[in-house]
């Protein structure tokens, strides 16, 4: 309970224009201090669980047991991590390429699914809670992989789990 509160408190803060991106470029150290944030923190726990739902938790594991070998006595890039993870899911998912799109991009989708009859359809946007003119920048650019979840009548949480991955701003 206390981490979802964490969570809505940091996803508060980076629905804002003046947010930051999990992990970017920096130049001096006060821009490493400034992103060593709760933002940063909580997101990217956030994607961790995310990342662990989607490819689940033995495929997860086995990602961070070779992330760790991989790089034990050493030192590592969160694209080391994605390539662990690829490397366990033998080519299926670009685990790199799903994960820049959260880690590289502030702030998060808007996911909007709309039912008619038997089609559903989806659709992704950049969500911002308040503009702020001064720090307004365009989010045509933004488009997360977004894995979804979803149970039907026939497959529901307890025997099975339907997943589709949304990497395009909207699909069916």
């Amino acid at each position: 309970e206390d981490f979802l509160n964490l969570i809505f408190k940091a996803m508060m803060k980076d629905s804002l224009n003046s947010s930051h991106p999990v992990s970017s470029a920096v130049q001096s150290s006060e821009q490493i201090e400034e992103m060593f944030d709760a933002l940063s923190y909580i997101k990217g726990a956030s994607l961790l669980l995310m990342l662990k739902h989607y490819l689940t938790k033995d495929v997860f594991q086995a990602g961070i047991e070779v992330y760790l070998h991989n790089h034990k006595y050493g030192s590592a890039q969160s694209d080391d991590l994605w390539d662990s993870m690829n490397e366990i899911t033998n080519g299926t998912l670009d685990v790199k390429k799903l994960m820049k799109t959260w880690i590289l991009h502030k702030g998060f989708p808007l996911v909007t699914v709309v039912r008619k009859g038997k089609i559903i359809s989806v659709q992704q946007e950049k969500f911002l809670y308040h503009m702020e003119p001064e720090n307004w920048t365009s989010d045509e650019s933004y488009l997360w992989h977004i894995p979804l979840t979803y149970v039907t009548s026939s497959c529901n949480f307890t025997h099975c789990t339907n997943a589709y991955l949304l990497d395009q701003k909207s699909g069916m």
